[in-house]
């Protein structure tokens, strides 16, 4: 533990300005062991960093139906009888979308990003780490014990803003780590996604009170604290070589005149305004797929999920939402885990793909022509597929593109691409829900 301690304290003394002095190279076995650690270490802080965003996303049909219980004290019971607010409508529909807690959920991590690159630098990491993990444990208390709608909107928000500060903040950190690390830290997103999902579905399915549920899961931003200051060791002289080396090689830069390689990840606190709007501008071949990726699956899943509803089946309202939620989650662990075994450079095909499967859904959910739930099932688990293969290549690509100088404020900036395209998807999904509510 003080080994750990100790090696935490000697991380850039907390932020990027400072150099340690040249040490010797440690054994083999001690790097193995460094590896390892690290691996696990961006694995657990992808994991609990998007934990308690994806357990909000999966409750915020609870969430919204909270207004519609009377005298309920914590959200709702698991299971709550239809009440359909529309005689009119086909849909059983909530009088707000859940569009509204997605869009509580990521406009303040796109206030986060947006000025993250502009100065974020300057507040070393372990305050940020402290922030995040506080903000998540207020999150599912204020929700597990809100009265009403807007307090679990506030929780919501606090949501929010820990995963937009560590995803910039353990984004920019992998800079200093071997480049394998961003395909652990997209692994760790994606089992959040899949976890989170799977385990509010299955406690409440189990016949535990969405509050219950909620307190039951104060651990996780515990776990992301004990994974930063106690797992991760001290960045070593980065030495990637074999097959990841050859392929930055054969790489063109994302900008036409890169800095020398030697130097290091931390210059990015000094890069001038002209540097940074330069960088930007290489990384938008990455940036526009990402926001079109994100658009597309976000405007399916809190847009359409709700009323992609079938009444020919055992499961009732809340319960196929959750199951779409946890199979999306699912497509998305397996293909953020998938680097090692495929590289998808032109991210740009992801982004139509996704595109067409917007146009379907949404033409069913206009014309009622898909017979069972089971054909919608597995088009969200496509649909996972697709953003989570967008996500884990796109930090992929740009950390290959990049050079050491620029590295970390590329990351951070381009982090801002799914939330964006999110975040639009939010606003353009609000006045659809109360027109497609309003169909007979």
């Amino acid at each position: 533990m003080s080994g750990s301690a100790g090696s935490r304290q000697r991380r850039l003394s907390d932020s990027e300005g400072e150099e340690s002095a040249p040490e010797s190279r440690p054994p083999l076995r001690d790097r193995q062991g460094a590896h390892w650690k690290n691996a696990m270490g961006f694995w657990l802080l992808g994991l609990c960093n998007n934990f308690s965003y994806v357990v909000m996303l999966s409750a915020a049909h609870d969430i919204l139906r909270h207004q519609r219980a009377p005298g309920n004290q914590s959200l709702v019971d698991p299971d709550p009888l239809p009440t359909p607010h529309s005689n009119s409508s086909r849909f059983d529909c909530n009088p707000v979308s859940t569009a509204a807690v997605l869009l509580a959920d990521i406009l303040p991590t796109l206030v986060i990003k947006l000025l993250a690159p502009l100065g974020l630098h300057l507040l070393p990491y372990s305050p940020r780490v402290l922030i995040s993990g506080g903000c998540a444990a207020g999150s599912f208390i204020l929700v597990a014990f809100s009265h009403s709608v807007v307090m679990s909107l506030c929780g919501v928000v606090l949501a929010s803003i820990s995963s937009g500060l560590g995803e910039v903040t353990f984004l920019s950190l992998t800079a200093f780590y071997p480049r394998p690390v961003i395909s652990w830290w997209s692994s760790g997103t994606g089992g959040a996604g899949l976890l989170g999902a799977l385990s509010y579905l299955g406690l409440t399915q189990a016949g535990l009170s969405p509050q219950h549920t909620l307190l039951s899961m104060l651990g996780i931003p515990a776990l992301l604290l004990a994974s930063y200051f106690f797992l991760l060791t001290s960045p070593e002289p980065q030495d990637p070589g074999g097959e990841e080396e050859a392929e930055r090689a054969a790489r063109q830069p994302l900008m036409s005149s890169e800095a020398p390689e030697e130097s290091k990840p931390d210059a990015s606190s000094t890069l001038s305004l002209q540097e940074r709007w330069t960088v930007f501008k290489g990384l938008l071949c990455y940036i526009i797929p990402l926001v079109l990726v994100y658009f597309a699956e976000y405007f399916i899943n809190q847009g359409l999920f709700e009323l992609l509803f079938f009444r020919n089946t055992s499961l009732s309202h809340a319960q196929q939402y959750r199951w779409y939620q946890m199979l999306y989650q699912a497509g998305v662990f397996v293909s953020r885990s998938s680097l090692r075994c495929c590289h998808i450079r032109f991210t740009w095909a992801l982004a139509l793909l996704q595109c067409l499967n917007l146009a379907f859904l949404l033409a069913d959910v206009v014309l009622s022509f898909l017979p069972s739930i089971y054909f919608v099932f597995l088009i969200i688990l496509y649909e996972g597929f697709l953003g989570g293969a967008a996500y884990v290549n796109t930090f992929h690509n740009i950390a290959l593109e990049t050079s050491d100088r620029h590295r970390e404020f590329a990351m951070a900036a381009a982090c801002v691409s799914d939330t964006l395209g999110i975040s639009l998807s939010g606003l353009v999904v609000l006045p659809l829900h109360n027109f497609l509510c309003q169909l007979s």
